[in-house]
């Protein structure tokens, strides 16, 4: 009698890539996150915190410790997600191709899901190898905000094969940043219920964002 073993592959992982200074972190990335974890059905989710973004150096950016702090905070009471110290770990410059060839080298059998906003989607092209980052992730998952605007078929000539790695996230689109978010609580005006509330006792108890 001949008997036959039937063996089947573990599937593999999915991991979702969320990068960002989240300066502070509100509620407007927790969605983006769950829904892409739901929708896409991310093993883990890294929230990879990034200690000197090299776009940014000629903003003031909140120390790392505060927003390291708010991150913990906010994404604590979901097992998905995970705060990643990839960046702040490693010296920079911390540009998101870096991060994602280290994820594949120490994640060979992961789908890579890299987690972005419209704004992001538009200037994809000014990143740092654009094409190689499209090429090595499975999904572009996208949340839009109200108005905001960017051309496929323009981006698709720029970055080749981009149009069928971006998926969009089905979600109801919030107008909410963290920059409208530092300068509500500068000017003293209503910024509660935009963040996690355990975000919003951080900020009064630090002080953080108001006018010097």
């Amino acid at each position: 009698m001949v008997i036959l073993r039937y063996t089947t592959s573990t599937p593999k992982s999915k991991i979702g890539f969320f990068g960002g200074t989240f300066d502070p972190p509100h509620i407007g990335h927790l969605i983006l996150a769950s829904e892409a974890a739901h929708q896409f059905g991310l093993t883990r989710l890294l929230w990879v915190l990034n200690p000197d973004p090299p776009h940014k150096q000629e903003m003031e950016i909140t120390p790392l410790e505060h927003r390291l702090q708010m991150l913990k905070r906010a994404i604590s009471d979901n097992p998905t997600f995970e705060l990643s110290r990839l960046e702040i770990d490693r010296p920079g410059p911390h540009f998101t191709i870096n991060t994602i060839r280290y994820l594949i080298q120490h994640e060979p059998d992961a789908e890579l899901f890299l987690l972005i906003g419209g704004d992001s989607l538009r200037d994809l092209p000014t990143w740092r190898f654009p094409s190689e980052i499209v090429a090595a992730v499975s999904k572009i998952s996208v949340m839009r905000r109200p108005g905001d605007s960017f051309d496929m078929a323009a981006l698709e000539s720029r970055i080749p094969g981009i149009t069928d790695k971006v998926s969009f996230i089905d979600a109801l689109l919030l107008n909410l940043s963290s920059r409208e978010i530092r300068r509500r609580v500068a000017a003293g005006d209503e910024y509660r219920y935009y963040v996690h509330p355990s975000v919003y006792e951080y900020i009064l108890a630090n002080r953080l964002y108001r006018e010097k």
